[in-house]
């Protein structure tokens, strides 16, 4: 890990070794689920997490996804004291990734979700597109604020 504006450095110039070093957990990878999905942008949102994340956990994920510049952090308009996790860019470009991983657990293993399993099989552009669109809104929404 690294602190906020340096580079990280890394074991090998491999990208797959750059992937994995920024999420290769379980838990990173379920709060941009979450993010993409539920729309969770409020550590409080996290914790209702399905799975049940510790708070240590939480606030060292959520710390390793805003330095590798995955997601970003700003104060709660309505609220100063708390904190609102926000997708960058480099984030959103995550959905069709976590899209492919769904589908490919589904075909291999037996899993839950068959409802949005079968919506990214009938149409995983469109429902790439729709979670784009979801953070475009909210982008424009936080510029606002």
């Amino acid at each position: 890990m690294t602190k906020r504006g340096t580079n990280p450095v890394r074991r090998s110039p491999c990208p797959l070794n750059a992937s994995v070093e920024m999420l290769g957990d379980r838990w990173s990878l379920l709060i941009l689920r979450d993010m993409m999905l539920r729309g969770a942008q409020t550590y409080k949102q996290f914790l209702g997490l399905y799975e049940g994340i510790a708070t240590n956990i939480l606030t060292d994920r959520l710390r390793k996804l805003q330095a590798y510049g995955i997601i970003t952090v700003r104060p709660d308009p309505s609220d100063g004291r708390k904190l609102i996790y926000l997708l960058t860019a480099k984030g959103i470009d995550l959905a069709p990734v976590l899209t492919e991983m769904v589908l490919w657990a589904a075909r291999h293993e037996k899993t839950g979700n068959q409802p949005l399993i079968q919506q990214m099989r009938k149409d995983k552009e469109g429902l790439i597109a729709q979670v784009r669109q979801r953070w475009a809104a909210t982008q424009a929404a936080s510029a606002a604020d």
